[in-house]
């Protein structure tokens, strides 16, 4: 496989679809087949694993974020409203979103065992618990790396 055929972030195959357009097709899975409940996971797991999305601040942000959701078992509800003060935009110093002159990146990146193909792949009827496998996959590679 050469270097177009894999993301060069995630290391998903696209050999079909890319994961740009894989996202997409999920969201539109959420959309048609009324699946909100897990949307909150599906966006955070598949930014993890394309860091480069996020600033160096939000990547930090994001992966307690994510072992709050599953580690601690907490609902998005829950999250924001323990959160609201400090995430609020017009309190917060440090950007979500990366810019050009600031992206995230792991200091040693993790090794997936699942990526958003393989949530794509399993389609739209596994879709919930597709979407939580990959949540506990990509919390349990983030701890695995530190």
């Amino acid at each position: 496989m050469t270097a177009t055929d894999t993301c060069p972030e995630c290391g998903a195959s696209w050999a079909e679809t890319t994961c740009e357009q894989d996202f997409h097709q999920l969201l539109f899975w959420e959309w048609d087949y009324n699946l909100p409940e897990v949307h909150h996971l599906m966006v955070l797991c598949y930014h993890l694993q394309h860091p480069g999305l996020y600033s160096p601040e939000g990547l930090r942000d994001a992966c307690g974020l994510l072992a709050t959701f599953v580690g601690d078992g907490l609902s998005p509800a829950e999250v924001r409203r323990r959160r609201a003060h400090e995430l609020d935009s017009g309190r917060r110093d440090w950007k979500i979103r990366s810019t050009p002159e600031s992206r995230g990146a792991y200091a040693t990146p993790p090794q997936w065992t699942m990526t958003v193909a393989d949530v794509a792949a399993a389609g739209h009827e596994r879709y919930y618990e597709s979407v939580r496998a990959w949540a506990r996959s990509v919390h349990a590679a983030l701890e695995q790396t530190g």
